[in-house]
């Protein structure tokens, strides 16, 4: 498989997840949009004209894929370069587009895997899918993939039980699509008590295995220092990048038939080194452990074999391989079919011939024969179907008498159920009663309160005239000693004034005496009615306590206040 099918696929799936109408067909605007991405992650110069002029058209009609293809092979996959971009960010984009539309993890998030995972397994169902549209795969490699997961985790795969699900499962083209594999993968079933990290982990090295890319350690060729890079294995070069994102390339080591790798015994503080060895140079590097370093010795030794045989890579090679078996074994099992349809005609040929001479011979005692067992056999249904119509009464009697009984308990139940409603609907209207006594109480005490305001304000203001009268009065005696005579007649006015005032005070007084025990006698309604709401509140608590249990909580006093919201804020307010 080269590099235009392995990109034909990812652009397969971008294209029909654009296709919202599942009619083979896209509008041409969103085929713009995904050329204009494709250039960007195949790192191909943008031609806005020649899109335009290939789209352009008196029909606005959407596209089919067959409309699209002939622009996509001119102008995008025949500029393509092998190595001038990153495989992964192109994968990235036509997953992004699909997954959208397609993948349907748990909403609850109780995803085996996680999203980062599944667009991993949706590159390895890419790479292992059969070359046929739409892209299936095959039940073997489906089980391949699983072992390998499995394997990475030290898990057996339960084959049985994955025969059992992919003989139920749909499957259309003979094999599953990406969806279906995903959906089997994140239902748990074969991976079934194993944390999420530890999948993820595994996902991580199969993909690592079969896109053959990871970190190393390597040793500088001037000055000799140790750096950590992101190493890339193709069929024939081994590049290495600052990072993953595999935007900075740093160099490249090229593989041909005069390479080799060589195990290194551990120094320089570094374990599990190995080094390449071609022409030119030797390049030294070390693993994080030693699987590792063997996965790495191992994979670089097959693609230098490889690239000697003129073979693409290992992983394709086994796939190859593995489907050249599936095809052998298919035509083996057509060939033993047919012959065994054969060998199946030529005996019943000859059963069909003794059949007929037997029943020529003996017709009247086949007849007869077949006349008893048919009448035993209707004897023997009819009994059975007696046996079976008499347990299925008994059952629906005993299914009927745990009914009854659970009837009966149930009907108790809602009976203690509406009475403990009727006393808490009583204790409530008392509760609501007695608040109504307390709130009069308040407005009568608020009343009197105001009266004895008034009847404070008068009396201050009486004070104040008489106080006015008394200097009044001083200025006119100090007069008055020489006027005496004169003013004497004003003087007894003055007197009378003054006496009728002394008279309206008093009754200020007693009116403000009276006032005051009104006030007394408001305050001991309110403590009566706060008393009342106080008891009311403890048996309505004692009463909703068995119906709905909650902490007991207590005030500073002692005062129980394990109310129900609305009526502790009553409380409060009234208080």
């Amino acid at each position: 498989m080269d590099l235009r099918a392995e990109l034909l696929k990812s652009i397969w799936y971008a294209f029909t997840a654009l296709d919202v109408e599942k009619s083979g067909k896209v509008s041409k605007s969103q085929l713009k949009v995904l050329s204009h991405n494709l250039y960007t992650v195949l790192c191909i110069p943008h031609d806005p004209v020649a899109l335009e002029e290939h789209f352009r058209d008196d029909d606005d009609g959407p596209v089919s894929s067959q409309g699209y293809m002939p622009y996509l092979n001119k102008y995008i996959l025949d500029k393509v370069e092998e190595g001038a971009f990153v495989k992964e960010d192109f994968d990235e984009l036509c997953w992004t587009l699909t997954a959208k539309k397609n993948y349907k993890p748990d909403r609850n998030g109780n995803s085996v895997v996680s999203h980062k995972d599944a667009f991993k397994l949706w590159c390895l169902f890419n790479f292992l899918s059969e070359d046929k549209y739409p892209l299936v795969m095959v039940p073997d490699e489906v089980e391949y993939l699983l072992k390998k997961i499995c394997t990475a985790m030290n898990v057996e795969l339960n084959s049985c039980e994955l025969e059992d699900y992919l003989s139920q499962e749909p499957q259309g083209q003979g094999g599953l699509t990406v969806w279906q594999f995903l959906d089997m993968v994140n239902s748990g079933r074969f991976l079934r008590g194993i944390e999420q990290e530890a999948i993820s982990m595994a996902v991580e090295e199969v993909y690592q295995e079969v896109i053959e890319d990871g970190y190393l350690w390597k040793k500088g060729q001037l000055r000799r220092n140790w750096s950590e890079r992101w190493f890339t294995l193709k069929p024939s070069v081994l590049s290495y990048y600052m990072s993953e994102e595999r935007k900075e390339k740093k160099g490249s080591i090229a593989l041909d038939k005069h390479c080799c790798v060589e195990v290194l015994p551990d120094r320089d503080g570094k374990r599990c080194m190995f080094c390449v060895k071609t022409s030119s140079r030797t390049y030294e590097m070390s693993a994080s452990d030693t699987r590792q370093r063997q996965e790495w010795t191992l994979a670089i030794q097959t693609a230098i074999r490889l690239q000697a045989e003129g073979k693409k890579s290992l992983h394709k090679d086994l796939k190859q391989k593995r489907r050249e078996q599936r095809e052998q074994r298919e035509q083996r099992k057509a060939a033993k079919e047919e012959e065994m349809q054969r060998l199946k005609q030529l005996q019943e040929e000859k059963e069909k011939k003794l059949q007929e001479l037997e029943l020529l011979k003996e017709a009247q005692r086949q007849a007869e024969i077949l006349l008893q067992e048919e009448e035993q056999r209707r004897r023997q249904q009819h009994e059975e179907m007696q046996r079976t119509l008499e347990i299925q009464l008994q059952e629906a009697e005993q299914a009927r008498a745990s009914m009854q009984a659970e009837m009966v308990l149930k009907e108790a139940e809602a009976e203690r159920q509406r009475k403990r409603i009727l006393e808490l609907e009583d204790m409530q209207e008392s509760l609501q009663e007695a608040l109504q006594q307390e709130v009069k109480a308040r407005q009568d005490e608020e009343a009197v309160r105001y009266a004895q305001a008034r009847l404070l304000a008068e009396e201050e203001e009486k004070l104040k005239q008489l106080m006015k009268l008394k200097e009044e009065q001083e200025e006119y005696i100090i007069k008055t000693q020489r006027e005496k005579q004169v003013l004497k007649l004003e003087m007894e006015n003055k007197n009378k004034c003054l006496e009728e005032a002394q008279k309206q005070l008093e009754e200020v007084r007693v009116n403000r005496q009276r006032v005051d025990q009104d006030v007394m006698a408001a305050q001991r309604k309110l403590r009566q009615a706060s008393t009342n709401v106080k008891h009311w509140n403890v048996q309505m608590n004692r009463l909703m306590h068995p119906i709905g249990p909650g902490d007991k909580r207590t005030n500073s006093s002692g005062v129980f206040t394990g109310y129900p919201p609305l009526l502790s804020q009553r409380d409060s307010s009234l208080k």
